[in-house]
């Protein structure tokens, strides 16, 4: 069993990443019936936060069916962040995040996100007055290093422990790494490895196909993999992971008639928490993992991708169903 705080997890827990764009609450909840053990939403500014901007505030905005879920904060300015913890803590999640890791230029110019790396003093600093200023299990997510010259996350992660962190997750990369790469799962390792160390270390970067879950699981000994990339337009990841778990064979893609239904579920979802331009515009990025690998879908694509009305992209679904239905995903 994993513990963040007083929330008990399976062994080796599976959590969605926070990201940008991606993790709302729609995706939230499909992720969480394919079986994601936690989840987190977007990042939410805390300078957005306090200055009731209404981007930053929707982002609070979650669901008992989600639970547990974090919601993740960034800054680099004590009160900001503080004041951001009270705003957070009104919406009732299970945990607070704190992200030391977004590799963004407009983040990390302001000292916030990754940008923080070069400030580990002040990276402790803010950890700790957020731990202090709510009762909430507080987690953290960052990266190896600003740099592969400046690598020093066993060090890190032991002083963020030491002040009160409930769970930290490590993506394999330094921030100049971006996305670049592969990701070196060996320095988490090294942090889990750290007799010191009493709290989930969870490995983050490249968990792409179950066999990848089980090397973090069994060669590198993590606490459990946070994934990202590999379940946007695919819930279902999670879920496939669960069954190579216990099974050690693949579990059968979903079959178009699951995919149709599942895009049609989170566009539904999207419009109904987002309004319709908005919900129509955000769930685009999904649809090319919905249907990846079919043959000559260019045109079905296009569609569902560049219309502006709901209804159109409800009939490109209708349409796809229609002339797809039979084709068999390996």
């Amino acid at each position: 069993m994993v513990k963040i705080g007083n929330i008990e997890l399976d062994e080796f827990p599976l959590l969605l990443a926070p990201m940008e764009d991606v993790s709302d609450p729609p995706f939230r909840a499909l992720c969480k019936e394919q079986g994601a053990d936690v989840v987190y939403t977007e990042f939410i500014s805390s300078e957005g936060l306090i200055r009731d901007a209404a981007k930053s505030v929707q982002k609070l905005d979650i669901y008992e069916k989600e639970r547990p879920v974090g919601i993740q904060i960034f800054g680099a300015e004590l009160d900001s962040m503080l004041q951001a913890v009270d705003i957070v803590e009104q919406s009732d999640p299970d945990i607070i995040d704190i992200n030391f890791g977004c590799p963004v230029k407009k983040v990390v110019c302001k000292n916030a996100g990754a940008g923080i790396l070069r400030d580990i003093p002040l990276m402790v600093k803010l950890t700790e007055a957020i731990v202090k200023r709510t009762k909430l299990p507080v987690t953290v997510k960052t990266r190896l290093g600003w740099d592969s010259n400046s690598i020093k996350i066993v060090e890190v992660a032991e002083r963020l422990q030491d002040v009160g962190i409930q769970a930290i997750s490590i993506h394999g990369r330094t921030r100049v790494q971006m996305y670049k790469g592969e990701a070196d799962w060996r320095p988490i390792t090294e942090v889990k490895n750290n007799p010191r160390m009493h709290i989930p270390v969870f490995g983050n970067g490249d968990v792409d196909t179950p066999e990848k879950a089980v090397e973090m699981r069994d060669k590198f000994g993590l606490d459990g993999a946070m994934i990202g990339r590999a379940s946007i337009g695919y819930p279902w990841f999670f879920k496939e992971v669960k069954h190579f778990f216990g099974t050690g064979t693949h579990a059968s893609p979903p079959t178009m008639e699951e995919r149709v239904e599942a895009a049609r579920r989170h566009l539904s979802m999207a419009i109904d928490w987002k309004g319709e331009k908005l919900g129509v515009f955000e769930t685009r990025r999904h649809y090319t993992n919905y249907f990846k690998g079919i043959p000559h879908f260019k045109e079905h694509r296009q569609k569902m991708v560049t219309s502006d009305d709901a209804a159109d992209v409800f009939a490109a679904f209708d349409e796809v169903l229609e002339k797809f239905g039979n084709y068999e995903f390996v």
